[in-house]
């Protein structure tokens, strides 16, 4: 599956758009729609980007969601699950999600598993073990969205 143009306006949403490097509330160098700023980054963002670079590295990052979604969820998701958990493991990253209770009660197949989820997306929302209010009501739409 890929995330459709909602999907995409609904992740622009959460992160916001930042031209500058800045630090996120964990600490770590972002730039754009909440692209995370790795090693051999830094020369690269340390001037800027431009609104089309922002939006070049957000289709990345989110292609990159949609591939861990792809390859590790064994079951069929409708549009907005799949809207849901590319949301989530846009923000906790694909090894968040690899290693996650979230993705065991996904692929169990049965029923009562997949009720599970959205209390599952519920606890990502921490940060350097502090909770983080932005991410409470964020988990919160994405929980209400995986079950609708």
């Amino acid at each position: 599956m890929k995330l459709n143009e909602k999907g995409i306006e609904l992740i622009k949403s959460y992160e916001g758009v930042e031209l500058a490097p800045y630090k996120d509330s964990g600490g770590a160098w972002t730039i754009g729609y909440g692209h995370l700023i790795v090693a051999g980054e830094n020369e690269k963002y340390k001037d800027g980007i431009t609104m089309a670079a922002a939006l070049e590295l957000l289709k990345q990052d989110i292609k990159i969601a949609e591939n861990a979604v792809n390859e590790q969820v064994t079951r069929s998701l409708t549009p907005n699950q799949f809207t849901a958990l590319i949301s989530l493991v846009f923000n906790i990253g694909v090894g968040g999600f690899k290693k996650s209770t979230l993705l065991k009660r996904l692929n169990d197949g049965t029923e009562k598993e997949l009720r599970r989820v959205p209390g599952e997306i519920l606890k990502w929302h921490w940060d350097n073990g502090k909770p983080v209010k932005g991410l409470v009501n964020r988990r919160a739409k994405e929980a209400v969205l995986f079950l609708s």
